[in-house]
C-alpha cells in the first residue's frame, strides 16, 4: 500500500463513520449495518468498526449475527463488555450467549509473569516513557510535572519543566549517553498554560547534569504531541506527532525537522521500530494499525496481518529479534504482545500475549527491550484523568515490571 492509497482509505473509513452516525441518530439501522460493512471494508480488522457492526445488528434485531461479530472480535482478544450493554440483551437469550459469556470471563485472567523492576512514590506522577543506561539504571518522565527522574532507591529529579520543556513523553539513549526525550504541553500538563500544544525534543547530558539540546516543532495553529521516538545508527531520530500524524526525521546536527511522512496517512502514529537493517521503521497507528516506512524514499506500506491478532491499539513498540513487541492499551484487556514477522517483514504470521491482566495494570503505556527481558510502565493512569483533567486520591505510585521474552520461560 503507498501513501497515497493510505489516504484514499482513512477518507473511506471517515466517510462510512459519518453515514454510520447518520443512520444511527434516525433509527435507520439497516443502514447503519451497510456503512458499518463500508468502516470496515476501508480498516479491515478494526476493532471499533466490528463493534458498531454487532451494535447495529443487535439493534437491527439480528442477535445472532450479533453475536456472531462479537465472537469475531473474541477471537483476538477483545472484548466491548457488551454484557453490560443494554443494546445486547436479546443476545442473552441465545443458547450460544453462555459459552461466549465464559470466553469473555477468561479473557480477563492474568497472563505471563512479572517482576516488579522499580517504584516510585509518587502518586500523581503519571509516567509514559522509561529507558535505562549503560549500567542499568532506570529513568522516567512525568506527564503531570513535567520531571525526569532517575529510579533507585533514592530517586533523583533530573530536570523539571524550568529548563524549558513540558510533560515526558518517549525517550531513549544516544550512542554517546546522552538522554533524548519528546515533550509537549498537553492538558494533562500542571503549568505552562500559555505554551499548550507546543512540542519538541530535548536531549539531558548525564556528565553535565544539564539540557544540552532543545529542538521545538514550529508553532502551528492546532495542538502537537511527539509522543515517541527512536535513534538509528547514523544518529537521526524518528519521532511520531500523535496529533497531526506527522512522522518527523530530526537531524542533532542541523537541528532540523523533516517531515518524512506528512499528514493524511497516518491517524494517530505512536511507537516505532527499527528493522535489523535499520532501513525500515515500523510505526504503530493507534487507530490504523501497524505499517512499515522505508526510509530511503519515505515508501509507506500496510502490514498485513496473517495470525489471528490485531494491530490496533498499539502505544510502544520495540523490535526483539525477529517480533515486534507492543503495548496495546487501545484495546480491552490491556496487553503486551509479541507479533512475530515474516520473511519479508511485511506480514505478521504469528503472535502470542506475553502479559495481560496483571494486578500491577492500570493503561500501560512505554518499555524497552533489554536482552529477552521487556520493561515497562505497568501503570501510567491515563485512564484515571476525568473531563477537567483532574485525577483521584487513590492511585498508586509508578510500577515498572520486568517481563521475559523468551517462550520457555
Amino acid at each position: 500500500m503507498t501513501a497515497g492509497s493510505t489516504v484514499l482509505h482513512a477518507d473511506d473509513y471517515g466517510d462510512a463513520r459519518s453515514e454510520l452516525v447518520a443512520a444511527y441518530q434516525a433509527a435507520d439501522f439497516a443502514a447503519m449495518r451497510t456503512a458499518a460493512r463500508k468502516a470496515l471494508l476501508a480498516r479491515p480488522g478494526y476493532p471499533g468498526a466490528l463493534f458498531n457492526l454487532a451494535l447495529a445488528q443487535a439493534l437491527d434485531e439480528d442477535p445472532p449475527a450479533a453475536l456472531v461479530t462479537l465472537q469475531e472480535l473474541l477471537s483476538v482478544g477483545i472484548d466491548f463488555g457488551a454484557g453490560d450493554i443494554e443494546e445486547f440483551a436479546a443476545l442473552k437469550d441465545l443458547l450460544e450467549w453462555a459459552a461466549y459469556a465464559d470466553a469473555v470471563e477468561k479473557l480477563y485472567e492474568p497472563v505471563g509473569f512479572a517482576e516488579v523492576a522499580a517504584t516510585l512514590e509518587t502518586r500523581d506522577f503519571i509516567p509514559e516513557g522509561i529507558a535505562a543506561d549503560g549500567a542499568g539504571r532506570l529513568y522516567l518522565g512525568s506527564i503531570r510535572h513535567g520531571q525526569l527522574v532517575r529510579l533507585g532507591e533514592r530517586p533523583e529529579t533530573l530536570s523539571t519543566p524550568a529548563n524549558g520543556h513540558w510533560s515526558v513523553f518517549g525517550m531513549r539513549f544516544d550512542s554517546d549517553g546522552g538522554l533524548w526525550f519528546a515533550s509537549a504541553a498537553v492538558p494533562q500538563f500542571l503549568g505552562a498554560v500559555e505554551a499548550e500544544g507546543r512540542s519538541g525534543l530535548f536531549r539531558y547530558d548525564l556528565e553535565t547534569e544539564e539540557i544540552s539540546h532543545r529542538a521545538l516543532l514550529p508553532a502551528a495553529y492546532e495542538p502537537q504531541v511527539l509522543g515517541d521516538l527512536v535513534i538509528a545508527p547514523d544518529g537521526l531520530i524518528y519521532a511520531t506527532d500523535s496529533l497531526t500524524g506527522v512522522l518527523y526525521r530530526f537531524d542533532p546536527d542541523s537541528k532540523s525537522f523533516e517531515r518524512l511522512v506528512d499528514r493524511g496517512v497516518f491517524g494517530s502514529p505512536q511507537g516505532l521500530a527499527l528493522d535489523s537493517t535499520a532501513t525500515h521503521l515500523y510505526v504503530a497507528d493507534y487507530i490504523g494499525g501497524l505499517y512499515r516506512v522505508t526510509l530511503a524514499d519515505a515508501e509507506v506500506e500496510k502490514v498485513r496481518i496473517q495470525a489471528n491478532v490485531t494491530d490496533y491499539g498499539i502505544d510502544g513498540l520495540y523490535r526483539h529479534g525477529a517480533d515486534l513487541v507492543a503495548i496495546q492499551n487501545g484495546v480491552q484487556p490491556n496487553r503486551v504482545v509479541a507479533l512475530t514477522l515474516g520473511e519479508h517483514g511485511l506480514s505478521i504470521v504469528a503472535g502470542r500475549t506475553v502479559a495481560a491482566n496483571l494486578p500491577e495494570f492500570d493503561e500501560p503505556t512505554l518499555g524497552f527491550v533489554s536482552g529477552d527481558d521487556f520493561f515497562f510502565v505497568a501503570n501510567s493512569h491515563w485512564n484515571r484523568f476525568d473531563a477537567d483533567n483532574k485525577l483521584p486520591e487513590e492511585l498508586a505510585g509508578p510500577i515498572i515490571l520486568r517481563v521475559s521474552l523468551l517462550l520457555d520461560r
